[in-house]
């Protein structure tokens, strides 16, 4: 509707180092003083390893880890609908447009409330996104 919304910075890569790309963003996040419990790491395709790994502990404990302030959150973007962070690194992990890539790259561009954080392939966010929003994160034509 016009209104602000967070800051937004874009780390152009390869989709498939875009999760690499993203672990150094949260490095950079977490040095820059921001806390754990307020950032999350959302993939567009394949989960994050530590996804994997926290999700491997069960639905229980994988959900514990969103409460618990002392961690960043590893999610995807389908499972974050209607969940926000302060500050979230999307990482768009995708290197073909599939079926629903268009909700995903959505759904995580709308889940930061003050800082938000896309890396990802230019080329790959503007055929999925449009033009519009290419424009829009500054990734020109």
């Amino acid at each position: 509707l016009g209104g602000e919304g967070p800051d937004v910075q874009f780390v152009a890569c390869r989709g498939d180092e875009a999760l690499a790309v993203a672990d150094a963003q949260i490095d950079a996040l977490l040095d820059e003083g921001w806390r754990p419990g307020d950032v999350a790491l959302l993939a567009t395709g394949s989960r994050h390893p530590e996804q994997v790994a926290r999700q491997a502990e069960g639905n229980a404990a994988y959900w514990d880890s969103f409460w618990d302030t002392e961690q960043v959150f590893y999610g995807h973007v389908l499972g974050f609908k209607g969940l926000e962070r302060r500050a979230v690194v999307l990482a768009v992990n995708e290197t073909q447009p599939q079926e629903r890539s268009r909700e995903r790259l959505y759904v995580g561009l709308s889940r930061a409330r003050d800082q938000l954080v896309v890396c990802g392939d230019p080329d790959f966010v503007r055929q999925v996104g449009g033009p519009e929003l290419a424009a829009r994160l500054g990734l020109g034509r």
